[in-house]
């Protein structure tokens, strides 16, 4: 049996429901998730993808930094590499500018599935709140 370096305790990534999980990690890999029994959300059990769908966390490809295009024209291959701060004034920039020419409501957003309740409701406030449209919609509609 393995004994983990550290158990981390989370909200699985995979819907709205809100399952609360523990990731067992040794050497920095996350070898096994396991639900948590003492919540009223899942007691415990997990659906397949809590379970067993976190070998994304480990992509060789997957992104750990911004990346932007000088050039909105360029191919997204040539993207470079960025900060987080740079990167989130680049997009209140533009959200600002077509806020400002075209009017609140030629902005939409679309929420995901893999976020929480919380991060939805986050989303669907900057929308209304600091954009100022109601074109919000979810993934799970599509």
């Amino acid at each position: 049996m393995i004994n983990p370096d550290r158990t981390i305790q989370t909200t699985c990534p995979y819907c709205g429901v809100g399952c609360q999980i523990d990731l067992h990690v040794k050497d920095n890999l996350i070898y096994r998730v396991s639900g948590r029994f003492d919540n009223q959300v899942n007691h415990g059990n997990l659906c397949v993808k809590g379970r067993f769908g976190f070998d994304f966390t480990h992509a060789p490809d997957r992104l750990t930094q911004p990346m932007v295009r000088k050039d909105r024209r360029q191919p997204f291959d040539k993207s470079t590499y960025t900060t987080w701060e740079s990167a989130l004034d680049l997009v209140a920039q533009r959200f600002r500018a077509i806020r400002d020419e075209h009017g609140p409501n030629s902005i939409a957003f679309l929420t995901s599935a893999k976020c929480t309740n919380e991060e939805n409701y986050l989303l669907q406030k900057l929308a209304r709140a600091v954009i100022g449209t109601n074109n919000v919609d979810h993934c799970a509609r599509l």
